[in-house]
């Protein structure tokens, strides 16, 4: 019987591990060089050639730097998840739960703290594919969504019933609302970053116990109806 040969992509790569450990190497010579150089002076041809292999088999695999942003989105929010488990398996407190989260966003995003700054003017205009809010970056989006959704299911909160199936949403975006201050701030070790985070989780924590009262629900009707018109 006549041996049949190896499957093969058309990046030339057998279609096993193999083409995952190229694909691997790329992403990672990309991180490494956007961390080194920035985003805008980091090419196509200059990831290629650090990492080894033909400008062709990079394109394969990521058809731009903007694919290779998403796969770092993508890939930090599994970092994310996965340091944040200690906390969410240890505490039930809410607000222990949802500090625990952000730090722990921060914790997996400070090694790219040099670089994000130079992306973040593309990441910034709404019609971008970088955007966080994008078509494009609507499988992350969701997966941290899902995780702030932990925060709430795993706790002891007792939270307006109307408010609850929001709220993780609305945590997401507050999470969004750091990592932009975090951007920008050159304090040491963007210290000031996690002191937003510590005075402004007790903040929230107040505010979603507070839901419940009857004097306030008017108030929470408002800010979802006014979400609602936003989505729409």
């Amino acid at each position: 019987m006549t041996e049949q040969p190896a499957q093969t992509t058309t990046a030339g790569d057998p279609a096993t591990a193999r083409g995952e450990q190229t694909r691997q190497l790329i992403r990672d010579t990309a991180m490494r060089l956007f961390r080194e150089r920035g985003y805008a002076q980091t090419t196509m041809r200059a990831i290629a050639q650090e990492a080894g292999v033909a400008v062709g088999n990079a394109y394969y695999y990521f058809g731009s730097k903007d694919h290779l942003i998403q796969e770092f989105y993508a890939q930090s929010q599994v970092a994310h998840r996965a340091a944040a488990q200690p906390v969410l398996d240890r505490e039930e407190a809410f607000g222990a739960r949802l500090a625990g989260v952000l730090h722990a966003g921060i914790d997996v995003l400070t090694p790219s703290h040099g670089f994000a700054a130079t992306f973040f003017k593309t990441a910034a205009e709404p019609t971008s594919p970088l955007s966080p809010f994008s078509a494009e970056s609507s499988g992350p989006r969701q997966a941290a969504i899902e995780l702030f959704g932990e925060v709430l299911t795993g706790s002891t909160a007792k939270v307006d019933a109307e408010l609850r199936p929001q709220l993780p949403e609305l945590l997401w975006l507050a999470y969004m609302g750091v990592i932009l201050y975090w951007v920008h701030d050159r304090s040491p070790g963007q210290t000031k970053t996690r002191q937003l985070i510590d005075g402004a989780v007790p903040l929230i924590d107040r505010l979603v116990a507070l839901s419940r009262l009857r004097v306030l629900r008017p108030v929470t009707r408002q800010v979802l109806d006014l979400i609602r018109t936003l989505r729409h």
